[in-house]
């Protein structure tokens, strides 16, 4: 885990260096500018290997999909280059406090046209009022998209993407589940205009303590509206159905509005985005015991984003 975090902030550090000299556009610095058609980008051999046209490719994938901004708390299906750190700040239904820094977001790269890799970085969590800690939360190390099909928003503006993430039990104790859980996922959007809905439908599949943690099935869906450019206020449902475990046959649902602000441009290819959450549960009706259901009962959340 810790050589995945050095080698993902080896080649953040290296994309950024290029990106400051690199003189396209972001993906969608601009919503509605038109893309490049979806032209192949040159040979790998033709000027340097495979590095040297790393942002051809990137190009090439983002101009063949929509250019909607990523949701707060939805993964979206599209393919995204950009280095990202979350925080969110809960509070419970038995009065504890945690605070989340980080959420387990990373740096994310687009490696071929088709396909994103997400290194993410443990979260740093602390726990207050009730079961007062600090420490490292499990990472979240890897996620794996592939891109099945998709279209801009001249030619249909949607997109269908498969993911596979990988969870791995590096946490302190506190907050550790003890497990390895794999998440396949299925993430699909549509656009109308300045209007897009992205959805996610996902199972978490611990590899071992199931009877303690439990399978879970997961979806999300989030409705945006892009206004004056850089505004994108959203509404999110996000559901976690238990289908064994401690909490087997209970619903966890979550309401999420918010609104995201950019792409801001930096340099470059580089663009901020930052955006802002409240999430509140609406069901199951609050239990305590044999654990606490729902996992937290409200939760501000902070997004920052850097593209490239």
């Amino acid at each position: 885990m810790r050589a995945s975090i050095l080698l993902g902030s080896a080649v953040f550090a290296l994309m950024l260096a290029s990106a400051g000299g690199a003189a396209a556009q972001d993906d969608a610095a601009a919503a509605g500018a038109p893309n490049n058609g979806g032209h192949a980008a040159a040979a790998p051999d033709d000027q340097g290997g495979y590095f040297a046209h790393w942002f051809d490719r990137v190009r090439e994938a983002q101009a063949g999909q929509p250019h909607w901004i990523t949701p707060v708390a939805t993964v979206t299906p599209r393919l995204e280059q950009e280095f990202r750190f979350d925080a969110g700040f809960q509070q419970a239904g038995n009065g504890a406090h945690l605070d989340n820094y980080g959420m387990g977001k990373g740096l994310e790269l687009i490696p071929t046209t088709s396909n994103e890799i997400i290194l993410n970085l443990p979260p740093y969590e602390t726990r207050s009022v009730k079961k007062a800690a600090k420490g490292w939360g499990d990472d979240p190390v890897l996620l794996v998209k592939q891109r099945l099909v998709s279209a801009n928003e001249d030619k249909g503006d949607y997109i269908v993407t498969a993911f596979l993430g990988v969870q791995a039990p590096t946490g302190s104790e506190p907050f550790t589940n003890h497990a390895w859980v794999i998440t396949p996922t299925l993430a699909a959007g549509k656009g109308w205009g300045p209007f897009d809905v992205q959805a996610t439908l996902g199972a978490a599949l611990p590899l071992s303590h199931e009877s303690e943690i439990g399978k879970s099935v997961i979806g999300n869906v989030a409705f945006q509206y892009h206004l004056a450019g850089v505004f994108w206020p959203e509404f999110e449902i996000n559901a976690t159905h238990w289908t064994d475990g401690p909490r087997g046959g209970k619903t966890q649902l979550f309401l999420t509005p918010g609104v995201i602000f950019g792409r801001f441009p930096i340099a470059g290819r580089t663009n901020l985005i930052l955006g802002v959450a409240y999430q509140f549960a609406v069901s199951p009706r609050l239990v305590t015991t044999p654990v606490l259901t729902p996992v937290y009962d409200r939760q501000l959340l902070l997004t920052t984003r850097v593209t490239f």
